[in-house]
């Protein structure tokens, strides 16, 4: 995969991610069981593709196998944190506050853990890019949902963030070190899905039973977590992970599109507003780091600052 595509590939797994709110409508189950057996079924699958890929390739490097274990209940508890954070501020905050920290999380632990500064323009895409989500999101209200501005569940909300950079970083690592992206998002994943068991089984999996509630939770593990999380691994081969990250938040903008165009949903001129800030935002983070933008120099090295790059 060449350095170009790498991007591609992150965006792909989250207009993948972006249709399932759409998607999970059409089952009649509460959202942390749908949200439950989309992680089960998701990573079964990648479990499944990882131990294929391990046994056909015996001798390959499995470095950092606690950090993976700890990222795989990461990416369990992240699923718990943001449903009670949505439960306790409403959807708008949780979602914002979730989604818009995980960037800025991603970037400051790849920094400690890699040693490596994100950019400045880095920095400013991200900025504008979290901005766009939040105002397309709240529609430039203040997001208030059924909680109101809960202190304790904007603290979920930012501990799930935390959650979601910590598995990307752990995941970015162990590809960079040699493992393949399928095999560290099976371990991730599959680990995740062993601990999610319980939570289905809690909340009732009976919804599984109906054909539309069966097909429904097919279709969210299998596309907007197993392909769209192998996609996501491949993408993190060449892309660096806080620009990945960033890129992630194309998410919420395909949400909203979908909303639009599937569920008759009504976007405000604030909110479209928001959703061109974010595109821009994307687009900007998604340059070669040797591209020039307009008002900009060329940088000296690849990891030079370029003008007023962010």
């Amino acid at each position: 995969m060449n350095s170009r595509s790498g991007p591609l590939a992150v965006v792909a797994a989250a207009v993948l991610w972006g249709t399932a709110g759409t998607v999970g409508t059409l089952a009649a189950a509460g959202s942390v069981s749908l949200a439950a057996a989309r992680l089960v079924l998701g990573g079964a699958l990648l479990g499944v593709l990882a131990l294929v890929t391990r046994r056909r390739t015996p001798h390959g490097n499995v470095p950092m196998r606690w950090p993976l274990v700890l990222g795989a209940a990461a990416v369990a508890a992240y699923q718990l944190c943001f449903f009670a954070a949505v439960g306790r501020t409403g959807v708008a905050i949780g979602t914002v506050v979730a989604i818009g920290s995980g960037p800025v999380f991603t970037g400051l632990l790849s920094w400690i853990a890699g040693r490596e500064r994100p950019s400045g323009r880095w920095a400013l895409a991200t900025a504008a890019a979290v901005a766009g989500c939040a105002v397309l999101v709240t529609g430039g209200g203040g997001g208030e949902g059924p909680g109101g501005a809960d202190a304790g569940g904007v603290a979920l909300a930012l501990l799930g963030g935390l959650l979601y950079a910590f598995y990307a970083v752990v995941a970015a690592r162990a590809i960079g070190r040699g493992m393949q992206s399928g095999v560290v998002m099976g371990v991730l994943f599959g680990g995740a899905a062993v601990l999610m068991l319980p939570v289905l089984a809690l909340t009732g999996p009976a919804w599984l039973a109906r054909p539309g509630g069966l097909l429904t939770a097919l279709y969210l593990g299998c596309a907007t977590t197993g392909l769209a999380y192998l996609l996501y691994g491949r993408g993190l081969r060449t892309t660096p992970v806080a620009t990945a990250a960033t890129l992630a938040l194309a998410e919420p903008a395909v949400a909203a599109l979908l909303g639009v165009v599937a569920l008759r949903e009504h976007l405000s001129l604030v909110s479209w507003a928001g959703l061109v800030l974010l595109a821009l935002g994307l687009v900007v983070v998604a340059l070669p780091a040797g591209t020039r933008t307009p008002g900009t120099s060329a940088p000296e090295t690849p990891k030079a600052p370029a003008g007023s790059r962010h």
